[in-house]
This record gives C-alpha cells, structure tokens and sequence, in this order.
C-alpha cells in the first residue's frame, strides 16, 4: 500500500473507541487550558492570591502604603476605563475584577489593552482590507435598484460596504440546507466538477470520514494541475491535527497555512481566531454556515445528540466576495497587490433573486459588524425575528434591542440547545433567560441535541446565514463570516426550516427558569460578571 493511500486511510478512519475518545477530549481540555486566556486569568489569580498573602502575613506593615499606591495606580485606570469606546458590559466587567482582585484586574487590562501578541497580525489584517477595498466594484444598477426597492437595507449595505469590500449583488442564486449531511454531498458532487481551483478556509479540520473524502478529492485535484489551499485555525494543533500536517497536505500537491499557529499562553493570540468556514470553488460555487469538517457535524459521532447545523450554497456573481475574504486571510502580499484579478470575475447566475451581500467580521477593526447586522434586522423588524443559535451570551446592547423588540409586539423567538457542548456557556445564555422572558422574548430548546446553526429571518424578507454565533467570541474576537440576504427566494426555506425545528423543541418559561438548580443559577449569575472575557 502506497504512503499517499496509507495517508487517506488514516484520514478517513473514525474513532470507535469510546476510551479513546474520552482521552482525546480530556486532553483537547487541558491543552485548551493551557493555550487559552482561561489559562492565563489562572495564573493571574494565583499571583493575587500569593500576593495578597505575602501582604497578610509578611508585610503588615507596609499595607497603608500599599493602598496609597494602588489607589494612585488603579484610579486614573479607572478613569481611562470609564471613558473608553469600550462596550459598556465589558467596562462593568474590569471594573469588578479591579474592584475585588486588583492586581489581578488592573494587569489582565493592561495585558488585553496592549495586545500582547497580536500587534504585527492587527496591522496587517488592517493593511489588507485597505489594499483591497475597491477590489470588487459595487455595480451601480445593483445599488440604485437596492435603494429604491429596499431603502431600509441600503443603510445596513453601506454600513457593510465601509467596512471592507461587500458589495451588493443579484444574479446570484442561494441554496439554503438545513442541516450538514446533504450540504456535504452536495459539496462533494461540485468539488469533482472543478476546473480551475479550490479554496478551503475553516476552524476545525479534523481526520475522519468527512474530511477524508474531501482529502481524496482535493489531492486529485491537485495532481490534475489544480490550485488547491486549505487554510485552518491554528487552535487545530491542540489535538485535532499534528503540527507537521501542513507538510503532508503539501506533500499532496496541496497548499496549506494554519492561521495564527499554537504557543505559549503569554499571548492574547487565543483571543483572535479565524471561526471563519469557506469553501470557494473556480469562482463560481462557495459555501459558508455553521459546520466545520470533521465527523460530528454530520452526525457520524454524536456526543450531544444530534448535531443540527445550518449552510448555504451561493453561485453567481456573489461568490468573487468570498474568494476576496479567503484571499485576505491568506494573505499572499504578491497576490493581494495584484488583485483584482480573474478569480474575482464570477459569471452570472440567472436563476438567483432578490440581493445577496456576503461580508467578513474583523476583530481588528472598530467596527462591529456582526452585532451590527443582527441590530438592523432587530430594529427593521415590522412583524418577527427568529433565530437559532449554539449561544446566548449577550451584551447590554444586544439584549436591550431584542427586549425592546418584543416590547414593541414583534414576534422575537430563539431556538438554543437543549443539549450543549459547553456547560459554562450553557449556564450564562440561561442567565439571559429570565430577563428576555419578561419582556415577551419567546425562547426554546431543540430536544433532539445542539442546534450548531447560525441563522436568522426576518417577516419574511431578510435573513442571515453564517458563522456568527450571539456569544462575545464571534462578536468581539473572532473572524467571522456571513451572508446577508433581502427577497432571496431560499428565505421562505430557512423560515420553513425554523418552523420544523421549533417543532422539536420545548418552550422556557419563566417557571421553569425559577424551578432551574441553585447551583446552575448561581455559576450563571457568576459567570455573568466575566462574561467578556469567556
């Protein structure tokens, strides 16, 4: 047997081995601990609690001249804090870290604020986009229709366009599916048919059946001429894939580069990753939603039930914009100069309606793309707004929009887990919980497993399908993609697709949020203060 056919074997192999498993997630666990900013707020705490005892106990009596330094120190930090852009959550956040752990609170501030790290990735990531700004031209005729029909969405449109280059676009035909079995094989079918190149950006790439059938394709590809990159976050080297994996893709014929590759947790690099999932092909099909390649995203190993997870299909002129975001975070300096060039050049797509604007989230930059789009469809809202998503942990701004939607007699429903893979996360949406019911937000719970589906409608006009869940991770710190879509006709299918699975959920009521565990609550309640930095 042949090393490449060996290699392809080993790609498709599933884990049946229950143990195995366990050790493979016991150890995604410590190495997510180590690497992670988890890991370095305890090292932080273990310097407040040593400091605090050496105060105690060897240096009583220098503790008024401590208090007169610190408070020297940390008002003025205070002060700066107060009147910073920051999101007003995240402020009461450092001001009760400072308040009760104030070495602990004042040092993690300075050591988020500077950005230890990630200063030389921030700006070449800003570089980037303004390099490539005007590498997509909007069509006028696109926006003047845009404008006359839809007045409303050309705000949230030149808002996307100011952030980068997101043009509006029709002749673009969008496919919606509604979980990842069938979204897979219909990626398998159009990666055979490629001709000209394959671009693959994702979070988790992991061995198994899934991505050991699109392996199979993409080194055929490669060995017929083809231009084949798979690009991937570097959080995969904890234990999803070994740190040589590049060199075995390349051995293939296959270009690959792992974005912001695993260190030492002195960083804030864990902060900033790529939860971006692309797959572009020739310029003329690319994919995004909410699932990555490896096996439990299409249900071949289940550990929370069944996995339900979101994706779109776009052909036509739209897809030039995805090819763009993956080419940015490739980030080839003598490609990027060079753009625009013909991959950038989608044909037409006759059969598409309505207007598609695909768009990129930088953690970078000031704007807040994600929130922003779910803020318009919230307040452009007449009659309802219903989304599914994996987590709710929400800042003040969000949540009041949402409250006050419903306030207003807009039918606003979520769809979370009802089992998830995150017990810390799962304990702070529930948090949420009680205040969003009180306004008349109606929220369930998918019983059949982890709703994974990043997805939003809109009275039946307006939808999003991406990456971006409703956590502070996808709209603070990471990079994320997305599409969104006025009059598209697959919006009737995501709709109809939020209905069937509402009806394998069970309502949250307040009663059963009061009747929920202390100790449940109370870890909420706690989680709550430090959300932002979770």
């Amino acid at each position: 047997m042949s090393s490449t056919q060996e290699f392809f074997n080993r790609a498709k192999r599933r884990t049946a081995d229950r143990g195995l498993r366990l050790l493979k997630q016991g150890r995604r666990g410590f190495w997510g601990l180590l690497f992670s900013r988890t890991g370095f707020l305890l090292v932080l705490i273990a310097v407040q609690a040593a400091f605090l005892f050496l105060l105690a106990y060897r240096l009583a009596g220098y503790a008024t001249d401590y208090i007169f330094v610190w408070m020297a120190v940390s008002v003025p930090i205070v002060l700066a804090l107060i009147n910073s852009r920051m999101d007003s959550s995240a402020k009461i956040t450092w001001l009760f870290l400072i308040l009760v752990l104030p070495v602990l609170g004042v040092l993690l501030l300075l050591y988020t604020k500077y950005d230890i790290g990630h200063r030389k990735l921030k700006r070449s990531a800003r570089e980037i986009v303004r390099t490539t700004r005007h590498a997509i031209r909007q069509d006028p005729g696109t926006w003047e229709r845009l404008r006359y029909l839809h007045p409303e969405t050309a705000g949230i449109a030149r808002f996307l366009a100011r952030t980068g280059c997101y043009p509006v676009y029709e002749a673009s035909g969008v496919k919606y599916f509604p979980m990842a079995e069938p979204a897979f094989e219909d990626m398998l079918d159009r990666l055979e048919r490629a001709k000209k190149f394959i671009y693959l950006e994702y979070f988790i790439i992991e061995e198994g059946i899934m991505w050991g059938r699109i392996l199979e394709i993409l080194a055929k590809k490669a060995a017929e001429g083809l231009d084949v990159r798979v690009l991937y976050d570097g959080t995969c080297e904890f234990s999803r894939l070994p740190g040589d994996y590049p060199e075995k893709l390349r051995a293939l014929g296959i270009r690959c580069r792992v974005f912001s590759p695993a260190c030492p947790f002195l960083t804030t690099r864990f902060n900033f990753r790529d939860h971006r999932k692309i797959m572009v092909i020739d310029g003329e099909t690319a994919y995004t939603g909410g699932f990555n390649l490896a096996d439990e995203y299409i249900n071949l190993h289940c550990p929370y039930g069944v996995w339900k997870d979101a994706e779109v299909r776009i052909t036509g002129r739209a897809v030039a914009t995805f090819t763009l975001i993956f080419l940015q975070m490739w980030a080839d300096e003598q490609e990027i100069d060079s753009l625009p060039d013909a991959r950038l050049s989608s044909p037409d797509d006759p059969s598409g309606t309505g207007f598609v604007i695909p768009f990129a989230d930088n953690p970078m930059d000031s704007y807040k793309v994600g929130e922003s789009v779910y803020l318009s469809i919230l307040n452009r809202a007449h009659h309802y707004v219903h989304i599914m998503t994996p987590y709710l942990i929400l800042d003040g701004e969000l949540e009041t929009a949402l409250r006050l939607a419903s306030s207003l007699g807009i039918d606003v429903k979520i769809i979370v887990p009802g089992k998830n893979d995150n017990p810390f996360a799962d304990a702070l949406a529930r948090s949420h919980y009680l205040g969003l019911l009180e306004a008349g937000v109606k929220i369930y719970e998918y019983t059949p497993g982890f709703v994974h589906s990043k997805v939003c409608t809109s009275d039946g006009g307006r939808a999003f399908v991406g990456t971006i869940n409703l956590d502070y991770r996808s709209l603070y710190h990471h990079f994320e993609c997305g599409v969104f879509l006025r009059e598209a006709d697959c919006i009737s299918d995501i709709e109809a697709d939020f209905q069937a699975t509402l009806r394998q959920c069970r309502r949250i009521t307040r009663r059963s949020v009061r009747r929920e565990k202390t100790g449940r609550r109370l870890l909420g309640a706690v989680l709550k203060v430090i959300a932002p930095l979770m």
